[in-house]
């Protein structure tokens, strides 16, 4: 068992928190509240923290790494001047694994191309001491469900959707590499204290909903913007009748609507998963501390006093979602999905049926997709698209492997992919014959923007729970409904889809050969950590340039971004994830997915130097060759999506410094900060319509900026008018010094000095 003596120094420590919290709050709190005040880095506060206003500073317990966004936070780690990491912190090898054929495979094919990447992962993991998760091992989401999350406890993940371990009563929180390294180094890591969005779930699932459902309907209610800035807390008696994997499955798509994370609080099924999976010891600390471990009674009794919004979803009502295509917030219920689908001219033929990734690859997910599967043989139905099956993690698939699953998604055509990410990241290299021709696929992933599974701008991609998507795949139409659609089998005879059943747990307890863990070396200090400098995969960081202290003056538009503008808009994954640990080369697909707002294209923009239109990455090239820094103008929530923080170092690294837009998502946001780039908001976001093709942009009071101080901006129109930009900003002071210095890094480092 990982993490015991932590988990028992916390649990120690956690009544004196909480009841001190309590006294100076002079009320009773939310389980969020509890956690949020049991993590903070001093314990000295006198006052309440104000939602959405106070930057804390807590100390999470651990830190968990993906190997594609690991890759930049080790590099920014290495320049840190530590011997050792401060807190424990796991890499997870997930992300690189191409999906193409099978899992053999495409693991051995993985192991090949992208060797040169796991041994510095695994080397700079031996040398920090850091826990290495080798390829095929998991993905890293379930793996920390597994393995690592706790009730009661606070974890940083450089992925978005870390937020899974909310379903084991875990605040995780998805993070930029610059915020891990602050705390594997030791120092206090910063939020922005949330509101608080309470979710009261009354009834229970029944027949074809399921978990996933719920956030489906959530995210509809919420939209991808709804919960920013909020921790979600999911309470009520129909909470207690979800299993603990069905608990992470809605905390992880939490992320779909910008929440800082979601989370339930701590109960039988809870407790239940922990014993299956080895941790029995933690069951006993965590019963002794229940009260702790669960929102107040006041709370639950009367939740409009103590969250900003909440919101009743009845279970029992309940019906499957699809949500989709091209935003995970589009949701349709089943028994509309005909009409809507007529009526927006989606195409119904479905070509690809999708199930697993890290928000729905648990046991009882497979094992409910399996009884589907299973009625397709004993009815005499055969499957009408492609099906791949991707398990979480290898303990979940030697685990459904031994108890027959598997082999039934095989008998109807099924193909079980590797335990990675594959395509629900873009990692999915898909064979179509007409790559022009709309196209319908659905999964059971969460983000479905354009592009994002096969790089094709004409898949429409639809979510749903992995036991619809399997019915999909036997019927091959969009509008199917198996609620009270019939199916034609192989002897013409009408049949229809009994509602899927399962076990939330497997009967005879999980059972793995290798899990697929090394731990790191006992002292690997002195160990070297060789990067070849003529690798295209890795490239060592050299530190950015410190603000020069003046207003930044005669500014180029580099592109006014129309519309929505996710981390894949602005550094796409799929083909790119391979330049992840080398920040000159992924910088060539800087901003390539975002649509241009003067000419409705994308990767096309005026080159104010030559006239000419090019690419965004060669154009931004050019500026920065001739010392000409540059702007970047956007819309509404921009860099929704993925932590990926080289959305953030790419334009800083090319000589972008301003972002400058109408809202932000906040990972983005706070990735910006930490690699020293200004990070504004128009005051009035009408203006945003007044910025033109050739504009220059200066700076009036840049030299006084201060927390809570607007920052006037002139903009200078190719007509000699001029506009004054009035742009608010959230830095603070620790923030403003982070954008004196350069980066975040930079001050760390000059700390360590």
């Amino acid at each position: 068992m990982f993490d015991f003596e932590i988990i028992k120094d916390l649990y120690t420590g956690l009544s004196k928190r909480v009841d001190y919290a309590k006294q100076i709050l002079q009320r009773p709190l939310t389980y969020s509240e509890k956690i949020l005040y049991s993590h903070l880095f001093e314990n000295n506060f006198d006052e309440e923290f104000i939602r959405t206003e106070s930057y804390v500073e807590f100390s999470p317990d651990r830190v968990a790494m993906q190997d594609a966004t690991a890759q930049m936070a080790l590099l920014q780690f290495m320049m840190a001047g530590k011997s050792t990491v401060a807190k424990p912190t796991t890499v997870h090898c997930d992300h690189l694994i191409q999906a193409k054929v099978d899992a053999k495979k495409d693991l051995s094919v993985a192991l090949d191309t992208n060797g040169e990447v796991y041994d510095f992962l695994e080397s700079v993991s031996n040398k920090y001491g850091i826990g290495f998760w080798k390829p095929g091992a998991g993905i890293i989401h379930q793996v920390v469900l597994e393995n690592y999350a706790f009730p009661g406890g606070m974890m940083i993940g450089t992925d978005s959707h870390t937020v899974n371990a909310g379903g084991l009563g875990m605040i995780a929180i998805g993070v930029g590499g610059a915020d891990a390294v602050d705390v594997m180094a030791g120092m206090p890591w910063e939020l922005l204290f949330p509101k608080l969005i309470g979710i009261k779930l009354v009834g229970e699932l029944n027949g074809w909903a399921s978990s996933k459902d719920i956030i489906l309907k959530v995210a509809g209610l919420l939209s991808v913007k709804g919960g920013t800035g909020a921790i979600v807390e999911y309470f009520g008696p129909g909470a207690k009748t979800l299993s603990c994997t069905g608990k992470g499955t809605i905390c992880n798509m939490g992320a779909e609507i910008g929440a800082t994370t979601s989370i339930f609080g701590y109960d039988e099924n809870m407790a239940k998963y922990l014993h299956l999976t080895g941790r029995t010891e933690v069951v006993k600390l965590a019963d002794s501390f229940k009260d702790y471990l669960q929102a107040d009674d006041e709370v639950y009794s009367d939740p409009e006093s103590f969250f900003d919004e909440v919101i009743e979803v009845n279970l029992s009502e309940l019906e499957p979602h699809l949500n989709g295509p091209f935003t995970p917030d589009r949701s349709t219920p089943i028994s509309e999905m005909a009409k809507e689908a007529e009526k927006n001219d989606w195409p119904t033929k479905i070509e690809v049926s999708l199930i697993g990734s890290c928000t729905n690859s648990s046991y009882e997910d497979i094992s409910r997709s399996a009884s589907i599967a299973k009625q397709a043989i004993d009815k005499n139905l055969s499957v009408n698209s492609d099906f791949t099956i991707t398990p979480g993690s290898e303990q979940v698939r030697y685990t459904v492997s031994r108890d027959g699953l598997l082999s039934v998604f095989e008998e109807i055509g099924g193909v079980v992919l590797a335990n990675a990410c594959g395509p629900c990241i873009g990692q999915w290299d898909r064979h179509t014959d007409d790559p022009d021709k709309k196209n319908t696929i659905v999964t059971s992933f969460n983000r479905n923007f354009a592009k994002r599974n096969d790089g094709n701008p004409n898949t429409y991609a639809f979510v749903g729970s992995p036991e619809l998507v399997t019915a999909l795949a036997i019927s091959g139409d969009l509008s199917f409904n198996p609620m009270k659609d019939t199916l034609v089998n192989e002897n013409s005879e009408e049949v229809m889809l009994d509602p899927p059943i399962g076990l939330d747990l497997p009967l005879n307890g999980f059972e793995v050969e290798d899990l697929g863990y090394q731990a790191p070396a006992i002292n690997g200090s002195s160990d070297k950590i060789v990067v070849d400098p003529k690798s295209k995969r890795l490239q060592l960081l050299t530190p950015f340039s410190k603000w020069e202290g003046d207003n930044l003056i005669n500014l180029k538009l580099l592109i006014k971004a129309k519309g929505k503008c996710t981390t894949d808009h602005i550094s796409m994954a799929g083909p790119w994830l391979k330049y992840r640990g080398h920040l000159d080369n992924i910088s060539d697909n800087m901003l390539t997915g975002a649509i241009n707002y003067f000419n409705d294209k994308s990767n096309l923009v005026k080159n104010q130097l030559t006239g000419d239109y090019g690419p965004v990455p060669l154009v931004q090239r050019d500026y920065k060759k001739n010392n000409i820094i540059s702007i970047v103008v956007g819309d509404e929530n921009y860099g929704e999506g993925s932590s990926r923080e080289h959305a953030a170092m790419e334009p800083r690294h090319l000589g972008v410094r301003v972002i400058l837009v109408k809202s932000f998502a906040r990972i983005h946001e706070t990735n910006l900060k930490k690699q020293g780039m200004l990070a504004l908001t128009f005051k009035n976001p009408s203006d945003y319509d007044k910025i033109l093709e050739d504009d220059l942009f200066s700076f009036v009071d840049l030299d006084k900026i201060a927390p809570g101080k607007t920052i006037n901006i002139e903009v200078k129109h190719n007509n000699s008018d001029i506009d004054i930009i009035n742009c608010n900003h959230t830095y603070n002071d620790t923030q403003i010094a982070w954008f004196r210095a350069g980066s975040a890094l930079n001050m760390i480092r000059e700390n360590e000095r």
